[in-house]
């Protein structure tokens, strides 16, 4: 496929001529669309190597971490001078052992999540198209249907696309399936999640906290969810090491190199 006239990147706004086959970017592709709807669309290329898997896998257990046992807060009440010593009520957080990781999604990524759950003593349950039982023989985890997964999940980490059938998937009604103690975690794409609902839910006291990456609209977040209570927002760092990134650097030439060699890209992911 080639892109039209008037075409442009998605993610970083530059005009694309036409004839274009791809737009390489260090990470997941983003689409090439019409500057008119009768337009063809060129396609990006550029897989996420495997070194962001694990790069991934650890952020979001740092924001697991993070919102289980108040980090931030913790932060803040020293920093702000107004910390006066032990006491044995203050910043009670939440202990992994015994409790429910929910997986929504069981890809690459979201088994590595998996994985370091089981020195944590969690049981794990996911929710995904196929079954993956080389996963579950590994971890002990059970593959349950969407309902149960947010029934019983203490802490849910977010793990799929953003497709017609998953944005939004997080919202007031899902939300409200929830145990109001339980931690959500987005690592994925921002538009899986309704910004507004879940800063009402974390207001309304309904969840117990958030831990997010990745938003609808990055580099803008919902103000709702910025002043919100018992929330981690960090500024879309999942794959931020420097292995990882000189690795995705890597692939993103590569996959030049391969199309201007006349052959296809080595990691295409539309087209």
């Amino acid at each position: 496929m080639t892109a039209a006239q008037g075409s442009f990147c998605t993610r970083c706004g530059a005009s694309v001529a036409p004839g274009a086959y791809f737009c390489p970017r260090c990470g997941t592709s983003i689409p090439v669309v019409p500057g008119d709807a009768g337009a063809t669309v060129a396609t990006g290329s550029g897989g996420p190597p495997d070194a962001l898997i694990d790069a991934t896998a650890d952020l979001a257990w740092a924001l697991i971490l993070a919102c289980a046992r108040r980090v931030v807060e913790g932060t803040e009440l020293v920093r702000s001078g107004r910390w006066a010593g032990w006491h044995p009520e203050l910043l009670l957080g939440t202990e992994l052992r015994g409790r429910t990781l929910g997986l929504f999604g069981a890809g690459r990524i979201g088994q590595a999540v998996g994985r370091r759950a089981v020195p944590f003593g969690m049981r794990i349950v996911y929710a995904a198209r196929n079954p993956r039982p080389e996963f579950e023989r590994e971890t002990g985890a059970a593959r349950v249907e969407l309902p149960r997964l947010l029934k019983e999940s203490d802490v849910l980490s977010l793990h799929v696309p953003a497709v017609p059938e998953t944005k939004g998937i997080i919202n007031s009604d899902t939300l409200r399936q929830m145990k109001p103690t339980a931690i959500l975690v987005n690592t994925a794409r921002g538009d899986l999640i309704r910004e507004e609902a879940l800063a009402l839910a974390l207001e309304e006291g309904r969840l117990g906290a958030a831990g997010l990456d990745v938003y609808a609209d990055e580099p803008h977040i919902h103000p709702r969810l910025v002043a919100a209570p018992r929330i981690v927002l960090m500024p879309h760092i999942g794959s931020a090491t420097p292995e990882t990134r000189r690795e995705m650097a890597r692939i993103a030439v590569a996959n030049v190199q391969a199309v201007l060699g006349g052959g296809p890209p080595l990691t295409p992911v539309f087209g």
